[in-house]
This record gives C-alpha cells, sequence and structure tokens, in this order.
C-alpha cells in the first residue's frame, strides 16, 4: 500500500479518521495525504460593497483546519504526511485527491437515533464515487 487519503473537516468524527488513517499507515508502511476541503465564496447581487477573501486567506484557513486535526491527533509520528487543500466541494475533492490511492477515509457524523444509523451525504457520496476502496469510521455511541 503507498498512499492512505483521509478528509477532515475539524470536527471529532475527522479527528477519529485522521487517527485510524495513521495507524493503518503505520501498520503498512505508507504515507497518508490530509485533505480539507474548503467551499467557493458565492458573491449576491448585494445593494453593498462585499469584500471577499483572498484566494490566500482561504488557503491559509483550510491548511489552518489541517494543521488544528493532526495538533489534536499528536501529529503523524514518523509517517510520512503530505497536506491538500482545495475548493469545491468536499466529496469530489476527495475523490479527485484519491485518484491512485490505495485508500480514503472519512468520518461519519452521528446524529443519533434512527438518523445516526444512516451515512452523512459526504460519506455516502465518497462510497458511490471513489476511485478507491473507502473506510468510513463512526462514533463510539453507534
Amino acid at each position: 500500500m503507498g498512499r492512505i487519503v483521509v478528509g477532515v473537516d475539524a470536527s471529532k468524527e475527522s479527528v477519529k479518521a485522521l487517527r485510524w488513517a495513521l495507524d493503518e499507515a503505520r501498520l503498512r508502511g505508507c504515507e497518508v495525504e490530509v485533505v480539507h476541503a474548503y467551499p467557493t465564496p458565492e458573491l449576491a447581487a448585494l445593494p453593498a460593497v462585499v469584500t471577499l477573501p483572498s484566494d490566500d486567506e482561504l488557503t491559509k484557513a483550510a491548511l489552518s483546519v489541517i494543521e488544528e486535526v493532526l495538533e489534536q491527533v499528536g501529529g503523524p509520528g514518523e509517517v510520512p504526511l503530505s497536506r491538500t487543500v482545495r475548493a469545491g466541494g468536499a466529496a469530489s475533492v476527495l475523490c479527485e485527491v484519491a485518484t491512485e490511492a490505495d485508500l480514503m477515509v472519512v468520518g461519519a457524523r452521528g446524529l443519533g437515533g434512527f438518523r445516526g444509523l444512516l451515512l452523512g451525504s459526504v460519506s455516502h457520496q465518497v462510497v458511490a464515487h471513489s476511485p478507491c476502496p473507502v473506510v468510513i469510521t463512526v462514533p463510539e455511541h453507534r
């Protein structure tokens, strides 16, 4: 196995997904690519002047999300790690980045009750469209 792609979004579920991906990478001797997708700002016709963040500001904010999640898992340790941030929908960005990856890992949000038994929209889209096998980590309460 060469590369594991893991999606993060600063949620506790994505922290769990990153932790799982790093553990798996240690077992398999492969690298991890941590991915964060951010939405592009949309401009509507408004009666006021609106200043949108620059691409550099959006990229910097997205990278800080990755760093925050890495800090929560204690860093990558000895696992080779790369960071990727891209504008776009989370599922489509993850599937693009996972081309030629050996595995993709994402966390499912636990909503509780019957809804908690269902996958979230990103998890569902990733499973349906991923170019590689997918692991979905779930919250402990399931």
